[in-house]
């Protein structure tokens, strides 16, 4: 959470000239419901099966950019899936930017303080490294990440 990842997919897709789309939006769309509402009237394990469904419709797509949510890549059959779809890229953002990034947000359902955040990116990072590239992130402008990323892809 606050990595960047829908602020950088966009414009990684404007650069690229591809399509983008952020996978919670798709996921709130299909169920009639904010992702909030999915994680308090459903919970989360249901979210992440929306989730898993949503990735798998996503096969066969081209030339489009998808931001994930911060949890999507902790399934290894998400990743496994991805993997299969395209190129992962993992925005490795220092905590204390996230947070100040997202500070005060309340539509974010498992944010809720800096030792829970700390525990969550604890947890994931095991996943995350299993990205195709790892971008470092600090005070990067939006530009300057989706340049390194754009670079990246066309090797």
């Amino acid at each position: 959470m606050g990595a960047g990842k829908t602020t950088v997919g966009r414009e990684l897709a404007r650069r690229l000239q591809f399509e983008f789309f952020d996978l919670d939006d798709l996921i709130a769309e299909r169920a009639g419901k904010t992702v909030q509402a999915i994680f308090a009237e459903l919970g989360e394990a249901e979210f992440r099966r929306l989730e898993s469904e949503a990735i798998q419709r996503c096969a066969g797509i081209v030339r489009t950019v998808i931001a994930l949510g911060g949890g999507a890549y902790v399934s290894k059959q998400n990743r496994d899936s991805l993997h299969s779809i395209g190129k992962t890229v993992w925005l490795d953002c220092p905590l204390e930017i996230c947070l100040a990034r997202i500070g005060g947000d309340n539509s974010r359902p498992l944010l809720s303080d800096k030792d829970r955040m700390r525990k969550l990116l604890d947890e994931r990072r095991p996943a995350y490294v299993a990205a195709d590239f790892t971008i470092e992130v600090g005070n990067q402008s939006p530009e300057q990440i989706a340049g390194q990323i754009s670079l990246l892809l066309n090797e």
